[in-house]
């Protein structure tokens, strides 16, 4: 289901940012409406959560660290949005310790009521981030997982189980089976199926 705005009056950045330190419910900003957030599935907090934990071993004692969906990212100076996941560094600019401005790396974990979104509008605003360097998209019905790179001019590159993921942004290599860890879609069954 689409996210859906709150107010019809337009709510200023700062309204925006001093309400979301309160709320119980997370709003994404776009040019002055909020949009409510959807609740997760399952499959979607197992995708989440596995790559969150490979990254956090993997990048300890770096610059670099993950942050999950309760961070904000802010993509214009009048769009906030929560990625799944985001890797950022300790040289961030923000000086907000709810909103990150400089990511290296946003996840998305896609489904079929958010796909359209990720893959379009959430999709060109993260890309027009300068620091940015990877955006990676899980699907979280479907064993498949798809990277734009933009040492690559953005173009896609897909990645299914049993292959590994580069992430060249933060030098770190994940199994496409160790993201679906846990996960019960048609493609995991058949796989761990396979495996014997």
């Amino acid at each position: 289901m689409p996210p859906l705005a709150f107010q019809l009056d337009y709510l200023s950045v700062e309204d925006y940012l001093r309400g979301e330190r309160v709320s119980e419910q997370k709003y994404e900003y776009v040019e002055g409406i909020a949009y409510a957030m959807a609740g997760a599935s399952l499959r979607h907090n197992l995708i989440t959560n596995n790559f969150s934990a490979l990254l956090w071993v993997q990048l300890r004692g770096k610059p670099c660290f993950p942050l999950t969906s309760d961070m904000l990212v802010k993509t214009k100076t009048e769009r906030f949005r929560y990625p799944d996941l985001m890797v950022v560094c300790n040289d961030d600019p923000s000086d907000d310790d709810y909103v990150r401005e400089a990511p290296l790396l946003i996840v998305e974990v896609i489904s079929e009521s958010t796909r359209r979104k990720d893959k379009t509008e959430k999709r060109a605003e993260y890309l027009a981030l300068p620091s940015l360097l990877e955006y990676v998209l899980i699907e979280q019905d479907i064993a498949e997982v798809t990277v734009y790179r933009r040492i690559d001019n953005w173009q896609p590159s897909y990645y299914y189980l049993g292959q590994e993921l580069v992430l060249e942004s933060i030098g770190v290599t994940v199994s496409v089976a160790d993201l679906y860890e846990r996960v019960e879609n048609g493609d995991m069954v058949k796989w761990r199926t396979d495996l014997g």
